[in-house]
């Protein structure tokens, strides 16, 4: 059986696994409808105002931030082995160990760099901090050490 195939075939057996489970629990759950199981469920807690608010977009800075260095460290791992490798490489490509090991060096550096680039932009612009001031969002903005622009943005209401 060819490698295609097969993969083919369990890709097949995952989804009608899935949605024969999803027929066998709509058939077998009751259905006995009241307002309590309508209502909106918080963790327990009654909900509070309208789940339509604004989220607040730090949460997903720092995870997409999270992952891309996660995936960097996941990464390391195929460089390290090929690293290490670099003489049985160099045997078979008849290249000199330091040949290889240069070049993976460079390549390493060079996602390095690029991964550094992306943090010192997101330092500069203070998507690191939690606590973000409106100054450091740009730029273009001319910020004056002990002015406070988000305490004097807001004048029709008290913060």
């Amino acid at each position: 059986m060819s490698l295609v195939l097969s993969i083919t075939i369990l890709a097949l057996l995952g989804v009608v696994f899935v949605f024969a489970a999803l027929l066998v629990g709509s058939l077998a759950r009751p259905r006995i409808p009241n307002p309590e199981k309508a209502a909106v469920y918080e963790c327990g807690e009654p909900a509070i105002g309208s789940g339509w608010v604004q989220f607040d977009l730090r949460f997903y800075v720092v995870a997409l931030v999270f992952l891309v260095f996660d995936v960097e460290v996941a990464l390391f791992y195929p460089w390290a082995v090929v690293f290490g490798s670099a003489p049985a490489l160099a045997g078979r490509l008849a290249v000199s160990i330091f040949h290889i090991r240069l070049i993976a060096i460079i390549d390493m550096l060079f996602f390095f760099a690029i991964l550094l680039v992306g943090l010192a932009y997101l330092w500069r612009f203070g998507y690191l901090d939690w606590v973000r001031s409106a100054a450091t969002t740009s730029l273009k903005v001319d910020h004056e050490p002990g002015i406070d622009p988000g305490g004097e943005a807001r004048t029709d209401r008290p913060l």
